[in-house]
């Protein structure tokens, strides 16, 4: 624990004896830091307020202790903590209960591409979350910063968890699991929230389409069918620049070869090589592929959900069957 995020413990303890756990003190003081700071982008402000919301109902928060929280983070709290208070409260009132969040062991760190790692993590205890969910990750090496990740693939026995992670310009946290983190260090969940890419009930063929990393929680999709009693058709085409790009293969072959009812559709922008029904970005080749009855579930860039929503209602996609992200980063 820092100097300060103790000095903010114990200033908190002497107002409150007993409200605050001092071995959490660390992520309560950066994470309101960062929301009073407001820097972070809009997906990033939403996994903060996520795990601030979970923290005010965990630890017992009610409206009158931001006087005693304020003053021990804030010289003089004034109305910019007042507003940030207000809307941890209004985050708090829309959660259920669950701890703040999941201390966790990274224990595998592979990098397939230069810009993607593959992050294994085991929990101190068990996280539940269903295939498709997105879940707030913190690295202590970017204090305050939160970012959504989804899981590639269904809960698993051991409890581990399996995130893809691309590093972008703009993304402090996502460089830093991917370039700097490493097995044997400590990070911390959320608790997991939906997306909008989960499963609806019933039998109906599926089309997912992937771009980059999103290709995650599709594949939590497809390891869900493939553990559900009968089988449904699933058409799941990865895009991705260049065959070289393609940071899950291992595993995508292994999951075609074991399940006749899945089919695995690469599709290259920019790869001249690549067979000519390959040509193409992720969302022309799925207007192609497209059925009537399916779900279309897409997972990708901001840019090729934009296209997503416009080409395939265009190529006859009902809104109701369209299934995209609304929150997260990929």
């Amino acid at each position: 624990m820092t100097g300060e995020a103790h000095r903010f413990w114990a200033a908190v303890q002497d107002r409150c004896p007993g409200l605050l756990p001092e071995r959490d003190a660390p992520l309560l003081h950066a994470g309101l830091l960062r929301l009073l700071d407001g820097g972070d982008d809009r997906a990033g402000r939403l996994a903060l307020l996520r795990v601030l919301g979970s923290a005010y109902r965990s630890f017992g928060l009610r409206p009158w202790h931001a006087a005693a929280v304020g003053h021990a983070l804030l010289p003089a709290p004034g109305l910019r903590w007042w507003r940030a208070w207000r809307l941890v409260e209004r985050t708090a009132a829309r959660l259920a209960d669950t701890p703040p969040w999941w201390p966790v062991e990274v224990v595998d760190h592979d990098r397939p591409v230069d810009t993607v790692a593959v992050l294994t993590v085991r929990p101190w205890r068990r996280l539940p979350h269903r295939p498709g969910q997105a879940i707030p990750v913190h690295t202590s090496r970017r204090p305050g910063r939160w970012r959504w990740l989804s899981p590639a693939g269904v809960p698993r026995p051991d409890g581990t968890l399996e995130f893809h992670v691309r590093a972008v310009p703009a993304g402090s946290v996502s460089g830093s699991l991917v370039h700097e983190v490493r097995p044997g260090e400590l990070l911390h969940l959320g608790a997991p929230a939906d997306t909008g890419l989960e499963l609806t009930d019933g039998s109906d063929e599926l089309l997912l389409v992937a771009g980059g990393t999103g290709l995650a929680p599709l594949r939590a999709l497809v390891e869900q069918v493939a553990a559900a009693p009968a089988g449904r058709p699933v058409t799941l085409i990865v895009g991705a620049r260049t065959f070289a790009d393609l940071h899950d293969a291992i595993t995508l072959d292994k999951l075609q070869q074991a399940h006749a009812w899945l089919r695995i559709v690469p599709a290259f922008s920019d790869d001249p090589e690549a067979e000519p029904a390959e040509q193409g970005t992720a969302v022309a080749l799925a207007t192609y592929h497209h059925r009537p009855g399916q779900h279309v579930h897409v997972c990708g860039p901001p840019a090729m959900l934009a296209a997503a929503r416009r080409w395939l209602t265009i190529a006859g996609v009902p809104a109701d069957r369209l299934h995209l992200p609304v929150i997260g980063n990929r």
